[in-house]
């Protein structure tokens, strides 16, 4: 696919992508982007999960591990964690899009674009899990309730979010922002 006319285009060309208006100035290889077309695959929504998921994840384990190693409390661990899994979530799109010629402010709007509803799906499934199965709460970083209490809300979180990634890379949102600076 050549998206050379993305890196070349200007911030505002780039902002106009991340906002979803105006792609009639852009070589898509021969995707239509004027219909619903936009690379949603399972494949792809799978590949975009994944993604965000290792940015979760990465954020969550380091969270939860400051917060239970300082003896924090369980709300207070749980928002680090979050707060971290949005972080590194975001970063790692961020990083690839500035890679990729985007200014950090447009980079910043591409991130959010493409990771918001992703990563908040991913959390929301994946504590609820954490929180609803018995003892997980109380559970040390030594006891293996805890890491199959995380592990399994992360798969069941990934399993949950790639139909959500799948529908919005299908209507031009979520990754399908990222995509188009690749």
């Amino acid at each position: 696919m050549d998206h050379s006319t993305h890196r070349a285009g200007t911030a505002q060309d780039h902002t106009a992508l991340a906002s979803g208006h105006d792609h009639s100035g852009h070589d898509h290889g021969g995707h239509d982007h004027g219909g619903h077309a936009h690379g949603a695959t399972w494949a792809t929504a799978m590949k975009a999960t994944l993604h965000c998921l290792t940015g979760c994840a990465i954020g969550e384990i380091l969270g939860m591990v400051i917060g239970t190693a300082l003896m924090w409390g369980n709300v207070a661990t749980m928002v680090l964690a979050i707060t971290l899994a949005f972080v590194f979530g975001y970063s790692f799109t961020l990083v690839a899009v500035v890679r990729a010629g985007l200014s950090l402010k447009a980079a910043v709007k591409v991130a959010l674009a493409a990771d918001t509803v992703s990563i908040a799906v991913m959390e929301l499934v994946d504590n609820a899990i954490i929180a609803l199965t018995p003892g997980a709460l109380d559970a040390h970083l030594t006891d293996g309730l805890f890491w199959y209490a995380l592990l399994g809300g992360f798969a069941v979180a990934f399993a949950l979010t790639t139909p959500v990634n799948k529908w919005m890379i299908g209507r031009g949102r979520g990754h399908a922002v990222v995509h188009a600076h690749h």
